[in-house]
């Protein structure tokens, strides 16, 4: 096998991984994402313990346990650009040998969870619910700098969202991991999640600028595949779940909606409501990881 070069797999002078500063035996088998540095406390004051507790830049990590069980939260900060050095960095933890920089023989399937905020696209979900995503959809662009292909399904799902939308680019579509879907029913909507470059123009807000698909709200809430709907949309869902099915991991994406931008409506306390969905989370952890 060939050795990855040192500037293309970056390792600090701890032997950390460049951009996360994180070692391999840093790292749990679970991991969830934030984005919101200030968020992965809110996590870890529940741990019963705290055993690795990491900053570089916007990347802050804790590691701990919880009900007997090891768990990492890691912020990634906003945006599919970070999402790609996130999950390519968790993969490099588990499935590269920093000694020999080889890629292992026997490769190592994080579970990587979102634990997010987003906004509804559907008058039925209200904010300070909750929202499992079945499929995280891209109009973000990351995913087409890889090489990755469409099952038949996805193609048609793609070409219809394209039609009814008019969202210009290359979209990509990827589901969750069903393993950890399964046990976010109860108490959850679930839907697709449409993935965005952007907060304001690349989702509808309009302040002092045009936009170039000023329907686009409409269009999102109104498209249907079958039996599947846009429920929300945000700016990670679709890069986590599109370079995790790629690199061998499994992804859950988990929101709380604090806006809907069908009736016009934010959470008068978004604060409580992503509260509420860390306690889920960890409740249902604790119990099924």
């Amino acid at each position: 096998m060939s050795r990855i070069a040192e500037s293309e797999l970056i390792l600090n002078n701890r032997g950390a991984v460049y951009h996360l500063d994180l070692r391999p035996e840093e790292l749990a088998g679970t991991v969830i994402t934030v984005g919101d540095p200030d968020r992965v406390k809110e996590f870890s004051k529940y741990f019963d313990h705290i055993e690795v507790q990491q900053q570089h830049r916007e990347f802050v990590t804790h590691t701990g346990t919880i009900g007997g069980k090891r768990l990492t939260v890691l912020s990634s900060g906003i945006g599919p650009d970070n999402i790609d050095i996130v999950m390519n960095e968790l993969d490099a933890l588990v499935n590269i040998d920093f000694e020999t920089r080889q890629v292992k023989e026997n490769l190592t399937a994080l579970n990587i969870i979102r634990v997010g905020t987003s906004g509804s696209l559907q008058g039925d979900i209200g904010v300070d619910e909750f929202v499992a995503s079945t499929h995280g959809l891209g109009i973000d662009n990351l995913l087409n700098f890889y090489l990755h292909e469409r099952n038949d399904e996805e193609a048609l799902l793609l070409q219809s969202f394209i039609t009814h939308t008019q969202v210009k680019g290359e979209p990509y579509v990827t589901g969750a991991a069903p393993s950890l879907l399964k046990h976010f029913a109860q108490g959850f909507h679930q839907g697709i999640t449409v993935t965005c470059p952007g907060f304001y123009g690349p989702q509808g807000r309009v302040l002092r600028l045009g936009i170039s698909n000023p329907n686009l709200i409409d269009r999102l809430t109104d498209f249907s595949f079958g039996q599947h709907r846009i429920t929300n949309f945000e700016m990670e869902t679709s890069a986590i779940y599109g370079l995790g099915k790629l690199l061998g991991h499994h992804c859950l994406a988990l929101n709380a909606i604090v806006a809907n931008r069908v009736k016009k409506e934010f959470s008068k306390d978004g604060k409580a409501a992503v509260e509420s969905l860390i306690k889920t989370f960890l409740s249902i952890f604790v119990q099924h990881f």
